[in-house]
């Protein structure tokens, strides 16, 4: 199929471009310079040349507690239009298949564990992520209604747990945690010190999954389009303590010091794991252990 890819340069966009699945199809994937997604009239443009029978968003402005918490309103707006746009210019284009990445981010902080799609929208988000969450949320809506308007419109969401792996974002302030844990370990290891500072007891709980097996969740969810709901989580099926995550990163890099539990700082919701049943019984199987995946972020961080 011709594919419209947002985010060819994101850790998701560039996973999804070299995942093996990628090559039956031909994929345009317009970067920042040549497209801004926060203007529809480019959107539009560039779509219309493209004419793609699919769209994959993966675009998207992403960031760690504290990025978040410093600019919920540019996390909400920001990320809203770039969803927004590509969705109305795929409508109004004549697009039939719409794929959209959400974020479990969009479940209530006090949902119930494992996260199922029916409890979205029973609680309040998690403040820590409140403004990203409520984007994510209503472009989710977006397509949900688009498609319930118009039976021809296939526009499916897809609901990923925490990711790392190649291609993460390394940087000291708007990094995820994983990507945040392993620069660093490795700093600490390169300063050879003793100790390493983690946010919290590190008995919070996470699901995590490389970018990798998300590039081909969403390969597969291309092929089962038909059959999946308007949205769908897409996870692997198991969390870790943050502390195991710390723990397993340090195994890679060659860490051998003690951890410095700070209690005082932010670590968001206390467990999120999601339900991925019905992906997983579709035939979906993730394939990269914790421990592969740190080892591709890693040597992909040596690489910077």
């Amino acid at each position: 199929m011709r594919i419209f890819l947002s985010g060819g340069r994101g850790m998701v966009g560039r996973n999804s471009r070299e995942h093996p699945l990628a090559k039956q199809h031909d994929i345009i994937a317009p970067v920042r310079p040549e497209l801004d997604l926060l203007n529809f009239a480019e959107v539009k443009k560039s779509m219309k040349d493209a004419k793609p029978e699919v769209v994959v968003h993966t675009a998207g402005r992403v960031g760690g507690i504290i990025a978040n918490m410093n600019a919920q309103g540019d996390f909400l707006i920001e990320n809203f239009e770039m969803g927004k746009n590509l969705v109305m210019a795929a409508k109004e284009l004549g697009v039939k298949k719409f794929i959209n990445l959400g974020s479990s981010c969009i479940y209530p902080k006090t949902a119930p564990n494992p996260l199922k799609e029916e409890s979205m929208l029973s609680g309040k988000f998690e403040p820590t992520n409140e403004g990203y969450g409520l984007a994510k949320m209503a472009v989710l809506k977006l397509c949900e209604f688009l498609s319930a308007q118009d039976k021809s419109l296939q526009y499916k969401t897809l609901i990923p747990p925490n990711l790392f792996g190649r291609y993460d974002n390394f940087d000291a302030v708007t990094s995820h945690f994983p990507a945040g844990v392993i620069r660093k370990i490795h700093q600490a290891v390169q300063a050879k010190k003793t100790s390493v500072e983690l946010w919290g007891d590190g008995t919070a709980r996470r699901e995590l999954m490389s970018a990798h097996d998300l590039a081909g969740a969403i390969w597969f969810a291309l092929d089962h389009l038909a059959q999946l709901p308007p949205v769908v989580n897409v996870g692997v099926n198991h969390d870790i303590t943050i502390l195991e995550y710390y723990q397993a990163a340090a195994e890679v890099i060659g860490f051998t010091g003690e951890w410095q539990f700070l209690l005082d700082k932010p670590v968001g919701m206390k467990q999120k794991i999601m339900d991925s049943q019905f992906f997983h019984q579709l035939g979906f199987k993730p394939t990269k252990s914790l421990r592969d995946g740190i080892k591709d972020s890693y040597d992909y961080f040596l690489t910077i």
